[in-house]
């Protein structure tokens, strides 16, 4: 038998198809390792694309395309100081959810290590 109230529950919080649609953009974002790379390593502050790509090994129009679609989707920002481009996180949202998805990462491990 269906619980009506916790059916009703569920549906009052439920966000907007085009609010659900942009949160799995942006999980979507996350399933490739170099653009979480690029993620980790703006946890550390503002920094150009050279650095970036030096510092993660990745080709510096590699990482300008990973940067281009992380802008698009507003996890990341740009700024401009000459010909320069700085990136750096969009806002705190996406610094935690970064931080939580490590800690789960070390979390889990922790916990499939014990298992054995």
């Amino acid at each position: 038998m269906v619980d009506a109230a916790q059916v009703a529950t569920v549906r009052a919080t439920m966000p907007s198809e085009a609010d659900v649609a942009d949160l799995a953009d942006v999980f979507g974002l996350l399933g490739e390792p170099s653009r979480v790379r690029i993620l980790i390593a703006l946890l550390n502050g503002r920094i150009c694309v050279r650095d970036l790509a030096a510092a993660i090994d990745l080709s510096e129009s590699a990482a300008s395309h990973a940067l281009r679609l992380l802008r698009a989707h507003r996890v990341v920002t740009v700024h401009r100081s000459g010909r320069i481009a700085y990136y750096e996180l969009a806002d705190s949202h996406v610094r935690v959810l970064l931080e939580l998805g490590l800690e789960h990462v070390g979390h889990t491990v922790i916990e499939h290590t014990d298992e054995h």
